[in-house]
Order: structure tokens, then C-alpha cells, then sequence
């Protein structure tokens, strides 16, 4: 008899975020779903981990008919580490990390605590993959979703993707009706422009918050995820953990 897929569900708004216990319900249909998350919020953690203290885990009860589930007091990353190598009966078919409360497009991947949990299963050879809502409320709908994400990974069982690459998934903020459909395409070159505006506690003591407004550098561009979102579509890129210019080595070759 056939196992059936062993998926890895974790995210970094914490285990019992609305985000995750709808991604959860939705993976139910396709495997056995083990839970592992982060016990408080860990947005922003990009790729951090647990190396100067101890890591606790502890079983939880917030998602129904799962396999089994934790919290975990580490990063997302570290949940990811945790489980294919102390919890699960063997390593995962599938990783997918969501729904984040909040868009990870574009630059933001590289901050994202909820992809660099799909990183980090590619990594361990799972496909995997990171589902983001372009919605920051605690009580988003993420209804619009569900379609979309069966079809995604209904495909990524079918045909597993190629080692070390993993799928950055951003929901445009609409109904279901409203959804013109997936789009594949590229992260558009975009950042931050950072401002640490600096306050002072009721001792006079200086401290900073950082603020700051996101730009899109190529708003024209169609083929971007920033485009996608901003018309209606959802975005789909495939993302690698490998960092290397390869398209600059011979010319450092010819210059150093």
C-alpha cells in the first residue's frame, strides 16, 4: 500500500496564527500534516538560527486532525531543522510555510521568516513552499486562497521540484472573484527605503523604531511579482538558495 505524502507545515506568525490553521486544513486532503511553528510571532527572521540557547519544543493543540503538532521556541528555521531531523518518521515530501499575514514579494524575501522556512526545505530536498496574503490583519480573509493553493500543490507532488529550488507564493488582496488567476514571474527589483526614527523614554534616554516605505523601481515591468499583485493576479516565483552571480564570475576572472 502507498504511503501517503509526509507534509511539513510550519510559518512565522506562530503556531496558532489564522494564517497556518487555514493552510493546515487544506493540506489535510493531500498527506499526513505534521505542525511545527514558532511558539510567539518571527517575521523578519530571514534565515536565523537558534545557536547561543537552548530550543524547546511542546505539543500543541490548535489544529484539528493533524498528525501531530508542536510549538517550538525558535526560529523558523529552526522548526524546520527540528522536525526533519528529531520529529518526523522520515523527511518530508513537502514543506510549505504560511500563510503569512503580510506580502513577501520581491526584496522582502530576503527578510521573510515564513520563506526562509521553504528555503530551508528545498534545502533538505522537499519541495517546498512559502504562501503569503497581502493582508497584515490578524482576521484576514483567506478564503480567496484555498483554490489556488490546492492546485499548487497538488502540481508540486506531481511533479517535485528540482533540488534547492522552492515556490515564493504572494495572494493579492481580493475576493475570489476578483483573482484574475496565477502568473508566473520574476521578484521585481524593489527595497526598502529605511528610516530609524528615533524617540525617548520617559528617562530621556534615546531609542529607535524603524520606519520606512517600500519602492517599486519598475512598477511598468509585467512580468514581476509587485506587477502581478498590483493587477489582480497571484504570484508564483521560483527561488533558489544560491546566492552566486554566475554571470559575473568571468569577468572577475579577467579582472582579478
Amino acid at each position: 500500500m502507498q504511503q501517503r505524502p509526509l507534509i511539513l507545515v510550519t510559518n512565522d506568525d506562530g503556531v496558532s496564527a489564522p494564517g497556518i490553521l487555514h493552510l493546515t486544513s487544506i493540506a489535510q486532503k493531500f498527506g499526513d500534516v505534521f505542525v511545527i511553528a514558532p511558539d510567539k510571532p518571527q517575521s523578519g527572521m530571514g534565515h536565523a538560527i537558534t545557536i547561543n540557547s537552548t530550543l524547546r519544543i511542546q505539543k500543541t493543540n490548535y489544529h484539528k486532525d493533524v498528525q501531530e503538532e508542536y510549538s517550538c521556541t525558535g526560529t523558523p528555521v529552526d522548526c524546520v531543522k527540528m522536525a526533519v531531523n528529531k520529529l518526523l518518521p522520515r523527511k518530508p515530501d513537502l514543506v510549505l510555510s504560511g500563510i503569512n499575514h503580510g506580502s513577501n514579494s520581491s526584496i522582502n524575501v530576503i527578510y521573510s521568516g515564513t520563506m526562509s522556512a521553504a528555503i530551508e526545505g528545498s534545502l533538505e530536498g522537499a519541495s517546498s513552499i512559502g504562501f503569503s496574503l497581502s493582508d497584515y490583519d490578524i482576521n484576514a480573509d483567506f478564503s480567496a486562497t484555498t483554490t489556488f493553493i490546492e492546485k499548487i500543490i497538488a502540481s508540486c507532488l506531481k511533479d517535485q521540484l528540482p533540488q534547492g529550488v522552492c515556490l515564493n507564493v504572494n495572494f493579492p488582496k481580493l475576493k475570489s472573484d476578483e483573482i484574475n488567476g496565477l502568473k508566473i514571474c520574476r521578484q521585481a527589483k524593489a527595497n526598502w527605503v529605511e528610516d530609524f526614527e528615533e524617540r525617548k523614554d520617559p528617562y530621556g534616554r534615546s531609542y529607535y523604531w524603524l520606519t520606512g516605505k517600500f519602492v517599486n523601481f519598475e512598477p511598468e515591468a509585467q512580468d514581476t511579482d509587485e506587477w502581478a499583485l498590483q493587477n489582480g493576479y497571484v504570484s508564483v516565483v521560483p527561488i533558489m538558495h544560491d546566492l552566486t552571480a554566475h554571470n559575473y564570475i568571468n569577468h572577475l576572472k579577467n579582472t582579478l
